[in-house]
């Protein structure tokens, strides 16, 4: 008898156009909700997210491919060009003189066939 209630005493002074209005409001509210489910659950939704990650790996895969042949690329040219930028002729003549042999001795091998 002496219970106190846990009731929001003003929503119990509400009007029935109030309470109308109220479920109105919900009932949109959930309509939007079910809405914005149904396109995140659709096929074409959840395909294009999937393409969406698959791209944006394969960007990230190229983008780290790029930097690794880059930075190769630079330790390379370090082996032939000084820090002034001028060639190394110590380095390159002896690689150019190997080149040469190989590339000599494969036509001589393709001469004997």
């Amino acid at each position: 008898m002496g219970e106190v209630s846990t009731r929001d005493e003003s929503r119990d002074r509400r009007s029935a156009a109030q309470i109308e209005a109220d479920i109105t409001r919900t009932r949109a509210q959930l309509a939007a909700t079910l809405d914005e489910l149904a396109v995140a659950v659709h096929p074409s939704t959840i395909v294009g997210q999937a393409k969406a990650q698959a791209k944006a790996s394969v960007d990230r895969t190229v983008g780290q491919a790029y930097v690794a042949v880059n930075r190769g690329v630079e330790q390379v040219r370090a082996q032939f060009v000084d820090e002034k930028g001028q060639p190394r002729k110590e380095r390159i003549i002896p690689v150019v003189a190997v080149a040469g042999a190989v590339v000599v001795g494969l036509v001589l091998l393709r001469r004997k066939k």
